[in-house]
């Protein structure tokens, strides 16, 4: 394989085997930059680069620490880590001596995070200090843990005291792995569904970093920005530079666009994997500042369609040569398929969905009938017919073969076929007569109405084009075959909505004038729609829905019973006023006053964290600090009730 991925004699090179090569051909050529915490005199964050051959130094003498701890092959271990360059020699560690790393996303909540750990049964923990401390909170999910490993405190932490135990003998050499062997375990982020544990194996791991570097990588791309940690496993693997971000990679919507354009130009990044979300901003970024990157020469995106108006403002930004591709992929199979901007934007889109573009060198592609039961066995009959509409399948290497332990999530979604498995995306699309995939939307998120299925991705592209409208959401409630659409509007920012009466009209004219969307009658302006958390650009559909249907129907208006209640919380303010009107030498009365200020005040304050939680659940797309005003003014008797609701609608 060309450019630094299974190039050298043995052609099924594992991942680790390929760092520890580029150590040794390439010592002196910078591995990792990364944040070092100092600041230069411009007040720019400060870096710190580390070498090919210290990188894998380090990794090797790292997995001689963890073998010494008792973690080996096998060994299921959870990764509690912030992502950037400590995660990546962690990975790579594990990977050197065959242990099998466990990565579920924080950013799916406490509670689903920890039932993930504890259905993979966990042999092995690693975790910053906040995560050690919820591990002793919640036992319960570690109870299979016998080794418990602590990073991140303090200067270097206990990376590096493990790191210089492994040094102290012999190197290292990475174990040897078959290509069926376990390499990790990645939980999908659950936005559209119950999260399942996928099984990544070596060779699908190679697969996976083969059809990154096929599909858009050239020899002479030296250095990326690393926005997402699996992305720079790749890079590492081929021989790259990875430039680490000063940013939360949990939040990649609230990422510096200045920072991240720093970092480009400072250290001539050639290319860059990003969610929209970010991609967004920094392009927005560009723009206003008219700041220039001349390395950049390629983008590539992914965790969500990426629409023609931010290709169109990308292209503008970069030079005229760089490439700007939309990757189509998910946990289970990545990538599937890829597009250039310029034929993405070649055509128009209304009414067809996104173009997702061809299939991944080494990825087959098919369409079958849509529906939601498990399909066994192939059948001839399976496909549809070319250009129509259905559940894109996918097999090959990069495509992962079955879920961890989940013998049901296997039948759902996966389809035996000889000695062949094909992996049910649960996403709805059609391929057309140029062979390229156009994605409509989730199979779960369709509209079944009185007049057929209406598919969200396939109808918001009739709305986005709006130039006051942000991005759309289509919606339904009500029993299946007899839902009601609904289109959410989330405007661009600063539009004023006054305004809105005039945009719904364009809107209701433009859905009229196209088949796709004829039928939508309903549309509701939303603030900010709610999104998935590991993107920051999957929209939650399922919990707008409910929002929606609320607005309509009023099914979550108090009641006169909520009323009552809320007016408790008010009669305890007011009495927390009347404090200088007190005869304080009244002991029940004192008392009284001081047991309605801690309930007021310190157990208010406490409920604000589950306040946003359920605000978030309820989509009403509220500030965060409305919420918590609501909050202490009310506490409890303003949201649980809606909160309980609709979570016993979603069960």
């Amino acid at each position: 394989m060309r450019h630094g991925i299974a190039s050298g004699a043995r052609q099924e090179a594992f991942l680790a085997e390929l760092l520890t090569r580029h150590g040794a051909r390439t010592p002196d050529k910078a591995a990792v930059i990364h944040p070092d915490g100092s600041r230069d005199t411009a007040g720019r964050p400060g870096y710190t680069a580390v070498g090919y051959a210290e990188f894998a130094s380090d990794v090797a003498a790292c997995a001689a620490g963890l073998q010494g701890q008792g973690i080996g092959r096998g060994t299921r271990t959870a990764l509690l880590v912030t992502p950037g360059a400590d995660l990546l020699t962690l990975v790579f560690a594990l990977m050197h001596i065959g242990a099998v790393p466990v990565v579920v996303d924080p950013g799916m909540g406490l509670g689903r995070m920890l039932d993930c750990i504890r259905r993979v049964g966990v042999q092995a923990f690693i975790g910053v200090p906040a995560a050690q401390l919820l591990r002793r909170l919640r036992p319960g999910a570690f109870a299979g843990v016998t080794t418990v490993i602590r990073v991140g405190a303090g200067k270097g932490g206990g990376l590096a005291e493990l790191t210089a135990l492994g040094g102290c003998g012999p190197a290292l050499p990475p174990l040897a792995s078959e290509p069926g062997d376990l390499a990790l375990i990645g939980y999908t982020t659950g936005s559209t569904g119950p999260a399942k544990p996928v099984e990544i194996t070596v060779g699908m791991l190679l697969g996976m970093a083969r059809g990154v570097e096929a599909g858009h990588f050239t020899a002479d791309m030296t250095s990326t920005l690393v926005t997402l940690p699996l992305m720079g496993v790749f890079d590492l693997a081929a021989g790259r530079t990875v430039v680490v971000p000063k940013m939360n990679m949990g939040r990649v919507g609230s990422a510096d666009p200045t920072l991240l354009t720093d970092a480009i130009q400072r250290f001539g990044v050639n290319a860059m994997f990003a969610s929209p979300a970010l991609l967004g901003p920094l392009s927005a970024h560009l723009t206003r500042t008219g700041a220039q990157v001349p390395s950049l020469r390629m983008i590539v995106s992914g965790g969500a369609p990426v629409s023609p108006q931010l290709m169109s403002t990308l292209r503008s930004v970069l030079p005229d040569e760089a490439r700007v591709f939309s990757t189509y992929g998910s946990t289970e199979a990545l990538p599937i398929a890829l597009v250039e901007s310029r034929e993405a934007m070649a055509g128009p889109a209304d009414g067809l969905g996104v173009c997702v573009g061809r299939p991944a060198p080494g990825t087959s592609v098919a369409i079958i009938g849509i529906t939601d039961g498990p399909v066994a066995r192939w059948a001839s009959e399976l496909p549809v017919s070319p250009g129509e509409l259905g559940e894109i399948v996918v097999s090959g290497q990069a495509v992962s073969q079955g879920y961890f332990q989940s013998p049901r999530a296997d039948e759902d979604h996966k389809i035996q076929d000889g000695d062949r498995r094909w992996h049910r995306t649960g996403d709805v699309g059609w391929i057309d007569d140029r062979g390229r995939i156009w994605f409509c939307g989730r199979k779960s998120h369709r509209v079944r109405t009185v007049n057929g299925d209406l598919h969200t991705v396939r109808c918001e592209g009739v709305f986005n084009s709006h130039p006051q409208v942000k991005r759309t959401a289509l919606v339904g409630f009500g029993p299946h075959g007899e839902q009601r659409p609904v289109l959410c509007v989330e405007l661009e920012p600063g539009t004023d909505l006054t305004r809105w009466p005039l945009i719904e009209s364009e809107l209701r004219a433009a859905g009229a004038g196209n088949p796709v969307t004829k039928t939508i009658e309903d549309f509701l302006p939303h603030p900010a729609l709610p999104v998935d958390i590991r993107h920051n650009a999957k929209i939650r559909r399922e919990l707008l829905a409910g929002w929606a249907e609320d607005r309509l129907t009023g099914s979550r208006r108090p009641t006169a019973a909520d009323w009552a209640l809320r007016a408790v919380p008010l009669l305890g303010w007011a009495y927390l006023a009347v404090w200088p009107l007190l005869p304080w030498d009244h002991g029940a009365l004192t008392a009284l006053w001081w047991v309605d200020a801690f309930l007021s005040v310190v157990v208010h304050a406490g409920q604000i964290p589950a306040a946003l939680r359920a605000e978030y659940e309820l989509a009403t797309g509220r500030r965060p600090w409305a919420t918590a005003a609501f909050t202490m003014l009310f506490g409890a008797t303003w949201w649980r009730r809606r909160s309980r609701e609709r979570k016993d609608v979603a069960a």
